[in-house]
């Protein structure tokens, strides 16, 4: 692979199929706890009804718990994107493999956070034993590897559902509504030529989300349209494991190489 771009796969398609970011669970109920699955979020369908304020309230608190503590997150969108990672958004710091799957192709991309820098491991670009370190200020816009400062949670929920006005409340773990896209354009992976290629859908996708025994965010599921032919894919993001320790740590500096400016633009846009 010479490029990121092989295939015709490249590392924008996180934005495609991801919102970004960057579940490993295959299973579209499953509603976990902090660690184990237990209980169910309804299918993904577009709200219905009045919206409940103590609802939106309780989600949005769920999600800003996120920057408060460690955890685990797994997300997946169909059989192209799967993501793993530990974050430790009090400390900055965090690890993630994203793998992109395409036809004839895949490609895993490992990501470390640490404070203000974010070092990428890319199969075709990243020698063996060295990190390519990214400057931020770069990157395009809708642009999303897993990982980068000021966006510890890949999926960036806590602003996505800043977009929904609509959240009801389905059980006491469980939420519903629908996600207003326009309204979080360049964030999240979220880039306006996927928000146009949304067309009005765009305004009105639904998600569910759940949460655990102790009132933390657990699931979050968002169900995109399909467009240009394509097979809707839902996004699957999975939260766990709360205060797991996370073992990041700076490389040395003699495993650091600076990005080549030929790799920005295959980060996005």
């Amino acid at each position: 692979m010479r490029t990121a771009r092989a295939a015709g796969l490249g590392l924008a398609s996180l934005a495609a199929v991801a919102l970004a970011v960057g579940g490993c669970s295959a299973d579209n109920a499953a509603t976990p706890g902090a660690g184990t699955p237990s209980g169910s979020v309804p299918g993904a369908s577009a709200s219905a009804g009045v919206a409940d304020p103590a609802a939106a309230a309780a989600l949005a608190d769920a999600a800003a718990k996120l920057s408060t503590t460690s955890f685990k997150v797994s997300m997946t969108s169909g059989p192209g994107l799967n993501l793993n990672g530990l974050m430790d958004a009090p400390n900055g710091v965090g690890t993630a493999t994203v793998a992109i799957t395409g036809s004839n192709t895949k490609i895993e991309i490992k990501t470390l956070l640490v404070d203000q820098d974010l070092y990428l491991q890319i199969p075709g670009i990243t020698k063996t034993g060295t990190w390519t370190h990214v400057d931020v200020s770069r990157l395009p816009e809708g642009a999303n590897v897993g990982l980068r400062p000021g966006q510890i949670d890949p999926a960036n929920t806590a602003q996505l559902l800043s977009s929904t006005t609509d959240v009801q409340r389905v059980d006491p773990r469980s939420f519903r509504g629908t996600l207003d896209l326009t309204k979080v354009a360049g964030v999240v992976g979220v880039d306006q030529k996927m928000v146009s290629s949304l067309g009005s859908q765009a305004q009105n996708v639904p998600f569910t989300a759940g949460l655990d025994e102790q009132g933390r965010l657990s699931a979050l599921t968002i169900q995109f349209p399909a467009v240009n032919g394509q097979q809707a894919q839902p996004l699957e993001v999975l939260y766990s494991d709360y205060g797991t320790p996370v073992d990041a740590k700076r490389p040395p500096a003699a495993q650091i190489i600076e990005a080549p400016d030929s790799l920005y633009p295959t980060l996005g846009g």
